[in-house]
Parts: C-alpha cells; sequence; structure tokens
C-alpha cells in the first residue's frame, strides 16, 4: 500500500522506507525554515540562513554558508531566500551529512590547548582575545551573545567541559 503525501510523492505505507525518511528529513527543514518566514510567503530574510542551518545541526563555516547563499539566493539579490530554493540544498547537506557540529571530545580538546594553565575554564577575556586572533569574525554583538550564553554570570569564566557538554550534539539524520 503506497501513501500520497502533501506535495503529491508517495511513499511505502511502512515506516522507516527512505521515503518516510526524506519526507521526516524535509518536515524538519520546513519547520526550522518557517520558524523564521515571518510573513508567511515562503521567505526568510538572507541573514537568518546560518541560524537554520545550526538549528538543523549543522555548522558551517562562515565560507561555506556563503557559497550555500550564492547558490540558494535568486539572480536579483532581494536579501532574501525562498523556500523552494533552500529544500533541495539544505536536504542534500543534511542528507551528505555536511558541515557536522564537533563531537564533545574534539571541543574538549581544544578548550584544553587554550587553558594553558589547566584551570578547567577561560576567561571571557581569554576567549574574546583568541576570537578575535584567530576565530571566524564575530560582530560586537555576536561576542556579547556568545559570551552571554558561555560564560558564568557571577564569575565571567566559561568552564569549558560543561559549555563542551552543552553544545555537542551528535546527528539525528
Amino acid at each position: 500500500m503506497q501513501e500520497t503525501f502533501r506535495d503529491g510523492d508517495v511513499g511505502p505505507a511502512g515506516p522507516g522506507g527512505p521515503e518516510v525518511q526524506l519526507l521526516a528529513l524535509q518536515a524538519k527543514i520546513w519547520a526550522a525554515f518557517h520558524v523564521f518566514d515571518h510573513d508567511e510567503n515562503d521567505t526568510v530574510d538572507i541573514r537568518e540562513i546560518g541560524t537554520i542551518m545550526r538549528s538543523l545541526n549543522c555548522c558551517p563555516r562562515e565560507g561555506d554558508l556563503q557559497d550555500m547563499l550564492f547558490e540558494i539566493e535568486d539572480e536579483e539579490s532581494t536579501g532574501y531566500v525562498r523556500y523552494d530554493r533552500f529544500l533541495p540544498v539544505m536536504t542534500r547537506i543534511l542528507q551528505e551529512d555536511k558541515f557536522k557540529p564537533a563531537p564533545e571530545e574534539v571541543l574538549l580538546k581544544a578548550f584544553q590547548v587554550l587553558d594553558m594553565d589547566n584551570k578547567g575554564y577561560l576567561s571571557s577575556e581569554e576567549f574574546m582575545q583568541f576570537i578575535r586572533v584567530e576565530g571566524e569574525p564575530f560582530s560586537q554583538e555576536e561576542m556579547e551573545e556568545t559570551l552571554s550564553a558561555m560564560a558564568d554570570a557571577e564569575t565571567g569564566n566559561i568552564d569549558y567541559k560543561r559549555f563542551a557538554s552543552m553544545i555537542a550534539v551528535e546527528s539525528a539524520y
């Protein structure tokens, strides 16, 4: 027995078939995209694409994100991305397991390299200095948001063992 789905695709009636898995993946993409579709017209501001990707457990570098934006943006730049252009590219990215986040052990080792005194934490100043010199470019607002999420409100320190376990996630696809 086959089922017909909303977009006309036909899939097996049983759970777990390739068509069902694809539809489940596309449903996740649709849900993530439409959180930012404020006008409910199947478009989002191009600046939200990175956030949407991260919500789908993808962590592209800035250059990778720019390449993707070039691929999905309309030829005449409007500042918006249409869902019908985003869906096939994002589906392919998720199916290929591209831009996977780092596992907890890798994150922990990276933080330990920065913690030369082996304190188990980094001060906000140490972290910000490293990001400014070595990391992807952050705006001041992004730096403040990052630190407010990472740093202890009382000490201003980043307990990187706790933080690495919080942000490390295994792929759900």
